[in-house]
Formats: structure tokens, sequence, C-alpha cells
């Protein structure tokens, strides 16, 4: 019976699944707050430009 229950927790990879999805999002998340902090900048500068152009 342990024996068992030792090879149903060995070959189970839901959990292994669910870590992989959580790490793909993590990763996405971090891009996009890459990427919005280089847009902000950029808008800054676009904006900043136009206001001394009024």
């Amino acid at each position: 019976m342990i024996k068992k229950t030792l090879n149903n927790l060995l070959n189970n990879q839901s959990g292994a699944t669910a870590i992989e999805y959580g790490l793909i999002a993590s990763l996405i998340a971090i891009a996009i707050v890459a990427s919005a902090q280089t847009l902000s900048v950029k808008l800054v500068d676009i904006f900043t430009t136009v206001l001394q152009s009024i």
C-alpha cells in the first residue's frame, strides 16, 4: 500500500505543470512591466516636446 502511494506521488505531473504555467505567467508579467516603463519614458519625452512647441 505504501509503495503504491509513493508510486502515485512520483508519477503525478499535475503539480509540475501548474508550476510551469506560473513561471511562464511571471515571465510575461516581467516583460510587460519592462516594456511599460520604456514606453512611459518615451511618452513623457513626446509630451514634453509637444508642450514646448506650443
